[in-house]
């Protein structure tokens, strides 16, 4: 595996590997690797002859109040796992890289798909960092192919708008979270959780899960059904900042349900601030 830490340097790299029948897949990352993001390096590794991964904690995206100097951070560790899960380019920048003096642009998704859930609690700032993050990470590598997780579902639909009104040539993949055996959603910031939080932490894909066979056994009142797991977070022990039952492409909410919707949550547990979801059909066995 080779590492760049800067922009010539990257497309040094991958100009020098690239043919014309060669195709990149990049898999953008703030590190702390986990299971997870293997599933995106195996996704890109079966779809591509070079496999780039971005390592790069964004400091715009974060809120004030939020996690940046306290994001777990080991680039050794994620150079290593890299390497060992057959990443042929890592792309480990450093801030000033990103972002030089003077820097002054910002790409803005407008619309519901940044300002409801995440961008509701978050505030849109948020979706606009990571779109300008985004858009530069694909104009620098220049992809073929890059791979995105469900668990981060907003976040998808938000970067396949911005390639998409940008005529960005980037196709946009969509890979199935990765869960712990409890069904946890796998994320970074699970470092965070004691044990007893672990164990309370379970309680949102649960809820997501009961929620999803509600809707395939009959429930079509998308009201009710939120507002019912609310209540059993609640139960558990966890206040969700919200739950929600949206349409997957528009994240409009849904009252009610004839067809496939995305059941979304988030919620703090302890230090660690948790997103998971599922897409629920109504008439159908369970959820994906």
């Amino acid at each position: 595996m080779r590492t760049a830490r800067t922009i010539a340097g990257v497309r040094e790299l991958l100009d020098a590997s690239r043919g014309a029948t060669t195709t990149v897949g990049l898999v953008a990352t703030m590190g702390a690797l986990h299971e997870g993001h293997l599933s995106l390096i195996e996704a890109a590794r079966a779809d591509c002859d070079i496999v780039v991964l971005s390592l790069f904690v964004n400091p715009t995206q974060f809120a004030p109040d939020e996690d940046l100097s306290s994001y777990p951070r080991d680039e050794e560790r994620d150079a290593k796992l890299a390497e060992d899960w057959g990443v042929e380019v890592l792309f480990a920048p450093t801030v000033e890289e990103m972002y030089p003096p003077g820097f002054a642009t910002s790409v803005v998704v407008g619309g519901d798909l940044s300002a409801r859930l995440e961008g509701a609690h978050r505030g849109v700032q948020h979706f606009a960092a990571v779109a300008t993050v985004v858009t530069k990470l694909l104009n620098i590598v220049a992809p073929d192919v890059a791979y995105f997780g469900q668990k981060d579902a907003q976040q998808a639909l938000v970067v396949k708008r911005l390639v998409s009104d940008l005529a960005i040539p980037t196709r946009i993949v969509v890979c199935p979270t990765v869960r712990e055996a409890d069904g946890l959603a796998r994320s970074s910031r699970n470092a965070y959780l004691t044990p007893a939080e672990r164990a309370r932490a379970v309680a949102l894909s649960r809820t997501l899960e009961r929620t999803a066979a509600m809707i395939a056994n009959g429930e079509r009142d998308g009201v009710a059904a939120a507002a019912a797991a609310r209540s059993e977070l609640a139960e558990r022990g966890v206040d969700p900042e919200y739950f929600d039952i949206v349409d997957p492409e528009r994240l409009t909410p849904v009252s009610e349900i004839d067809a496939p919707v995305l059941v979304a949550v988030a919620a703090r547990v302890g230090r660690a601030r948790l997103i998971d979801n599922v897409i629920a059909t109504p008439g159908s066995a369970g959820a994906s």
